[in-house]
């Protein structure tokens, strides 16, 4: 079996209205495709490449279904603790098979469904949405997993605007698809809508550009409960004509303490001796900047400079500002457990 492109979305500034849509969670995890034929099951990247020896479990899942042909399009996840753990999906990714094992015995990941493109001889592909969904809704409804999940779905748009309160820990954003249109395959045919999130940061270091003279990246910190300035990410989105006098003014405040608790890390294969040297600045900068996901207490992407806060306090710029997964309330409301 060769691997499926799976249909993506668009980012959207707003949910789309009207008649014909539908609005589905945008989950933070692994998108993964699982294909069974008879005692097969093989399960595929977003980008192409096999997921199968990082979730033994799931494989097996698959394999203990009643249905033994069908191919679904959903996102592995795994809740720890009451809340879902990205963290604990990344660590799957290792090379060495006793680990993963142990991994799976002790963090098993759930598959959460959202599409159904085939199921015995029914290719469903090119059947509109609003039939893929009914038959994947038959077909979840005769298995018993608890590792395998309904993904929710509504036509209420003023439903979907309250997941997206609600994203910036297990979901992503929201999705908006046509009832009306067919599975495209490797196209971007769906809307996605994420939250806006912004932080207020102090910036405790910088790096400069690759070709050195002028800043390239601000780096962000946070404070803990200790009082402590950890290190959360960078933005590099300073505008050229900026550049200049940002350098000036933070070539100014070089020096301790920079970051008090977690500091940037070290060098890495990929980097260089250059890439890896910043500079520690005393905390008197707060910037505000956006972003979208946060793992282990750090921005997982780079961020985008929205301003400078010369109003706010650094000692203000706190590490609670980030947003917290949801509760085991809100997570039970909407997985179904």
């Amino acid at each position: 079996m060769s691997a499926v492109a799976p249909m993506e979305a668009l980012l959207a500034e707003k949910l789309p209205d009207g008649p014909g849509w539908q609005y589905e969670p945008k989950w933070d995890g692994f998108r993964c495709i699982a294909v069974r034929r008879g005692k097969t099951v093989e399960l595929w990247s977003k980008s192409g490449k096999p997921l199968g020896r990082y979730f033994p479990e799931v494989e097996a899942m698959f394999a203990s279904l009643k249905a033994s042909s069908f191919t679904i399009d959903g996102e592995l996840l795994i809740e720890r603790g009451g809340e879902l753990s990205f963290d604990a999906l990344q660590m799957r990714l290792h090379p060495a098979e006793s680990r993963v094992r142990k991994l799976a015995a002790e963090t098993p990941a759930m598959f959460m469904a959202f599409d159904l493109l085939a199921i015995g001889r029914s290719n469903l592909a090119g059947k509109p949405l609003s039939e893929r969904r009914e038959r994947l809704e038959q077909m979840m409804a005769a298995e018993q997993s608890p590792a395998l999940r309904l993904s929710p779905a509504t036509l209420d748009r003023s439903e979907a605007l309250d997941w997206l309160k609600r994203t910036g820990g297990a979901l992503d954003g929201v999705i908006a698809k046509r009832l009306d249109q067919s599975y495209k395959l490797g196209e971007r045919a769906m809307a996605k809508v994420k939250q806006r999130r912004t932080a207020d940061c102090v910036v405790g270091g910088f790096r400069y550009g690759k070709n050195g003279g002028t800043v390239g990246s601000l780096l962000l910190g946070l404070y803990d409960g200790k009082g402590l300035l950890n290190h959360v990410g960078f933005t590099s989105s300073i505008a050229a004509k900026d550049r200049e006098a940002w350098t000036n003014e933070l070539e100014t405040l070089i020096g301790p303490p920079g970051f008090t608790g977690d500091a940037p890390g070290g060098p890495s294969r990929w980097s260089t001796e250059r890439s890896t040297r910043w500079e520690p600045l005393k905390p008197s900068i707060v910037v505000e900047v956006l972003y979208d996901q946060v793992t282990g207490d750090r921005f997982r992407h780079g961020t985008k400079l929205l301003r400078r806060r010369p109003d706010k306090a650094p000692a203000q710029c706190t590490m609670e500002q980030l947003r917290h997964p949801l509760t085991p309330a809100e997570l039970k409301q909407l997985i179904g457990k």
